[in-house]
């Protein structure tokens, strides 16, 4: 959702689909680095458009099976669907 804030913010929950903490603890790491890095990193459409968002980004278990590079890839197209939105 478009935020009023100066900022982007990104919030990380990981299903309980996941049973051990060390595996959603890594989930949760993976999600807050790919959002970091390519969801609003310095590259990305959302940051050149200067839009601001409030995102929430849900681990499944599909989140420790799929590789680092797809995540990386799903992140972008994201933010090209953020960023042709009109806030």
């Amino acid at each position: 959702m478009p935020s009023e804030g100066e900022d982007s913010r990104v919030g990380v929950t990981v299903s309980r689909a996941i049973k051990s903490s060390v595996d959603r603890n890594r989930a949760r790491r993976r999600l807050r680095e790919v959002s970091r890095t390519d969801l609003f990193g310095g590259d990305s459409p959302v940051t050149r458009r200067g839009i601001h968002f409030d995102v929430v980004l849900i681990a499944r278990p599909a989140a420790l099976e799929v590789s680092y590079a797809d995540l990386k890839a799903e992140a972008s197209l994201v933010a090209q669907r953020l960023s042709s939105l009109n806030p």
